[in-house]
């Protein structure tokens, strides 16, 4: 097999994660921080490109890896048009999409930018692989029950469809040919229902729908939202932090980090069990949901993302579900790898870099 050295890029809020693979061996991994003060410089998230490109490049240079070394650069998607699953080059369009920030401005939308950037440097492809707006929902899964709503798919795609795809070479078939559910229990909390290499319904986990998660309040009854919204006393920066950045476990128990509130109920408190116990109840009602969805029909329920390491969450998850379907753990994101697997798909001729139109 040719080797491949790819470089991958994911950029976040205050810093850049960058990983250098040789086809899928890791051989250098750094997150680049960002100071409070070095971005604030700036008066948009774009703005940021030629820093935090020429902070990549010293990166490398210093540990003796060149910009001009690479036979592919790949970087995160960012909040693009919806788009189908897969590993796209990028092309004049998406960078115009991903400039303007016209469907959100998020660090992720520069992962694109800078990726072609160093790719021209050193004439090679530059990629996005699985950005969160993947969407490939049926249409029967698209009515919300008013016309002016119609549910849209916005999810934890990259590491959804990377373990997907895992579990598939583990039993020796493709993506292409398995039915999965998969919930990614992050900061955020979205669950999929994979059927033959496609997401056909999944919640909008960048609003919070579905499970309530560490920051998120997850699907709300409706009738007293909109009470609240109508209410003097809340204004709607208030309630748009209440439903996300201050609902779930923050709300409740004035903290995101799981392993605080694993800690909590060690030590007696019988309000963060019932809470931490909940968020489980509903991550296992919403696998429940997605089984229906694929006719019962469904090879394995993956749970996946950073709270996945907790054996206290997944065996509550675990023994509400898995009498539907055997249930499979990947903890952690991994989406470094993620990124680098897709370019290598195309590279190796696995399948074809999709264009962006």
């Amino acid at each position: 097999m040719k080797e491949y050295k790819v470089l991958a890029i994911n950029p976040g809020s205050t810093s850049t994660k960058i990983a250098v693979f040789l086809n899928e061996d890791l051989i250098m991994e750094k997150t680049l921080r960002h100071s409070t003060e070095e971005i604030q410089k700036y008066d948009s998230v774009f703005a940021q490109k030629s820093f935090r490109k020429e902070v990549i490049i010293e990166s490398l240079v210093e540990v003796g890896i060149s910009p001009h070394s690479f036979d592919a650069i790949v970087g995160r998607g960012g909040l693009l048009k919806p788009m189908e699953g897969g590993t796209y080059e990028v092309n004049e369009a998406m960078i115009a999409d991903l400039a303007s920030g016209e469907r959100g401005e998020h660090a992720s939308n520069l992962g694109g930018i800078i990726a072609k950037e160093i790719a021209d440097m050193a004439v090679v492809p530059a990629f996005i692989v699985d950005p969160v707006v993947v969407d490939e929902m049926d249409d029967i899964a698209r009515i919300s029950g008013i016309p002016e709503i119609e549910r849209i798919s916005i999810f934890h795609a990259l590491n959804q469809k990377a373990v997907a795809r895992r579990y598939a070479k583990s039993i020796g078939k493709s993506y292409e040919d398995i039915n999965v559910v998969v919930a990614h229990l992050g900061g955020g909390i979205s669950t999929g229902a994979h059927r033959k290499g496609r997401v056909i319904d999944v919640n909008n986990a960048l609003d919070g729908e579905g499970a309530f998660s560490p920051e998120r309040a997850g699907s709300l009854p409706v009738g007293q939202l909109i009470n609240m919204c109508y209410d003097e006393k809340y204004t709607k920066d208030y309630l748009k932090k209440r439903i996300k950045g201050n609902g779930g476990l923050v709300a409740y128990l004035n903290t995101n980090d799981a392993r605080e509130v694993e800690d909590m109920i060690k030590k007696g408190d019988e309000k963060a069990a019932l809470i931490y116990e909940a968020m489980a109840y509903q991550v296992a009602k919403d696998i429940g949901a997605s089984v229906a969805v694929l006719s019962c029909d469904v090879d394995a329920i993956i749970l996946t993302g950073g709270i996945a390491y907790s054996e206290m969450m997944t065996g509550w998850i675990k023994d509400r579900v898995s009498k539907m379907a055997e249930v499979v753990i990947y903890p952690g994101e991994d989406e470094m790898i993620a990124l680098a697997e897709g370019a290598l798909r195309v590279l190796n001729k696995e399948e074809e870099a999709k264009e962006y139109v």
